[in-house]
């Protein structure tokens, strides 16, 4: 019998983030630019104010464009459904919001103790930076899923100027996207 989306947590926050984003974008013609993203994203500066408290959570919603949400609900979509088998339903849950609470949290202290300097602003972040999307609940979860099973094999797509598909253990995925990100934080349109 062919498993259902929505019978998953997984499946639910997909589309508890499809629907964050189309609500955004209603926003955003509401309030304006600035306003809504002021509200929604995760800014370590408002944060360490004791400002909008409440983006730890709604920035796990929002994404920075349609590309963006594709991207993590795939990865999502992926990589919860396993640790999502493997560890239970509310497990799962649980491990969700505390890994995308936690990589915020991170966020917030790191920008905040060294963002203000040039190394520390590439590598964590400005204060004033906004940050959102499910990267880091779903970062959290990989990091699960290499720690749980680290040589079980999963097919990755990988996009060139055509797309390749690899199996690999889902260890060495963790390494590529860790190394990927690292890399990324000191180009220059990062």
């Amino acid at each position: 019998m062919r498993r259902k989306v929505f019978a998953t947590y997984t499946g639910w926050i997909i589309l508890i983030n499809v629907i964050a984003f189309v609500g955004f974008l209603i926003m955003l013609n509401s309030f304006g630019e600035m306003e809504s993203i002021s509200l929604m994203a995760l800014q370590p500066a408002m944060i360490l104010a004791g400002k909008n408290l409440w983006t730890f959570l709604t920035s796990m919603f929002m994404h920075a464009g349609l590309g963006h949400l594709f991207v993590n609900m795939i990865s999502l979509l992926f990589i919860g459904s396993f640790v999502e088998r493997l560890i239970g339903k509310k497990r799962f849950l649980i491990f969700y919001f505390a890994a995308g609470l936690g990589a915020g949290l991170l966020f917030v202290l790191l920008a905040g103790l060294f963002g203000t300097s040039g190394i520390g602003m590439k590598l964590f972040g400005s204060p004033e930076t906004f940050a959102v999307g499910a990267s880091g609940a779903i970062f959290g979860l990989l990091g699960a899923f290499a720690f749980m099973e680290p040589f079980k094999k999963v097919v990755v797509p990988l996009f060139m100027p055509f797309i390749i598909f690899l199996r690999l253990p889902v260890l060495y995925v963790a390494i590529f996207y860790a190394s990927i990100e690292t890399i990324f934080a000191f180009t220059p349109y990062s």
